[in-house]
């Protein structure tokens, strides 16, 4: 796995490459954020590990960039900042995935293994179609009968999710393990935050889908 680790602290930096070369990645460092967004544009990495709180150009910012320049590179934020709009903003901006400081080295391999899985699930089939959706998996974009939906990354991620789980009941935990790349989230509203943003986008395009909610169980997306 080829990592580009955007983090101004150098100490951490330089721990993080250590352990993420002693397991066999291949690590570019960047220590503010036009840096992090020129090694990010111009060469291809497996995930990007990008620090919110950056000199010249924040984390949020890079990220939003990166994205608007089409750089489809699985984003996993990490930040001190550990309230909810905070997390939100993040993956709004356009990250896959969120971590706090501190953390434990094996629960960001876990998360980043997670956002490579779903890289190679994507490359696996370039479309997925459901219920009259259709889902280009190489450009990330949606259609409903030929019109064009207007998703986040994250809500592109999720109605992926339910796509290849259409017609059975998913779990919370199922839908964070697979969207965000984890099992448990104390703020576990996320999930609902964002099942409640699809809904309106499904409102909005007068699509006749529904994620119903099933008490104690999960949610289930079918027509």
């Amino acid at each position: 796995m080829k990592v580009l680790l955007v983090e101004d602290d150098r100490k951490l930096s330089r721990a993080l490459t250590t352990m993420l070369e002693e397991d066999g990645h291949a690590v570019d460092q960047a220590h503010d954020g036009e840096r992090g967004l020129e090694l990010g544009t111009e060469n291809r990495y497996d995930v990007i590990v990008l620090d919110v709180m950056l000199p010249r150009m924040d984390g949020f910012e890079v990220c939003r960039t990166l994205r608007a320049n089409r750089v489809e590179t699985p984003i996993l934020m990490l930040t001190a900042r550990t309230a909810v709009p905070d997390r939100v903003q993040g993956l709004d901006a356009g990250a896959d995935d969120y971590l706090a400081k501190p953390f434990a080295f094996r629960e960001l391999m876990a998360r980043l293994r997670a956002l490579t899985r779903r890289e190679v699930e994507a490359r696996q089939g370039d479309q997925l179609e459901a219920l009259g959706l259709v889902l280009d998996l190489r450009r990330r974009r949606a259609q409903y009968e030929g019109r064009l939906l207007d998703l986040s990354p994250t809500e592109f991620a999720l109605l992926e999710f339910f796509m290849r789980n259409c017609g059975r009941v998913v779990s919370q935990a199922q839908i964070l393990d697979h969207v965000w790349g984890y099992e448990s989230w104390p703020e576990s509203n996320l999930v609902s935050v964002y099942i409640t943003y699809l809904r309106r986008k499904f409102a909005r395009f007068r699509i006749p889908i529904e994620v119903k909610s099933i008490r104690g169980v999960g949610y289930l997306f079918g027509g």
